[in-house]
């Protein structure tokens, strides 16, 4: 089913989607949602291309490390933004968006 060289990449992935969704909406739920809107959406782009890689790997495309490669441009992106805010949500998002950029870095 799923190729199992990726495998350690398709949970990093998966968990960078998933807490990228957490700060997404954690965001919309802010005091100043306009001043949040930057990190809202890299959330969502970096949610996006994560998806898109997990589908990826699990399909054995021969796209893989073009996308890996995408998605570590952008999760580097996210990190960066969600580096800027003290909220807990958006320094988990930070971590987790630094360990996939790295960890996608690594097959691109």
């Amino acid at each position: 089913m799923q190729n199992h060289q990726y495998q350690e990449l398709l949970t990093t992935v998966h968990e960078c989607m998933e807490t990228c969704n957490v700060c997404f909406d954690a965001c919309l739920k802010e005091e100043d949602v306009k001043m949040m809107s930057e990190c809202i959406r890299l959330d969502r782009e970096c949610a996006e291309i994560c998806s898109l890689l997990e589908q990826a790997i699990t399909r054995n495309s021969p796209f893989i490390k073009e996308i890996a490669a995408l998605c570590a441009t952008v999760c580097e992106a996210c990190y960066k933004e969600c580096s800027q805010h003290d909220d807990d949500h958006c320094k988990r998002c930070a971590e987790t968006c630094k360990a996939c950029a790295e960890a996608c870095r690594k097959i691109a």
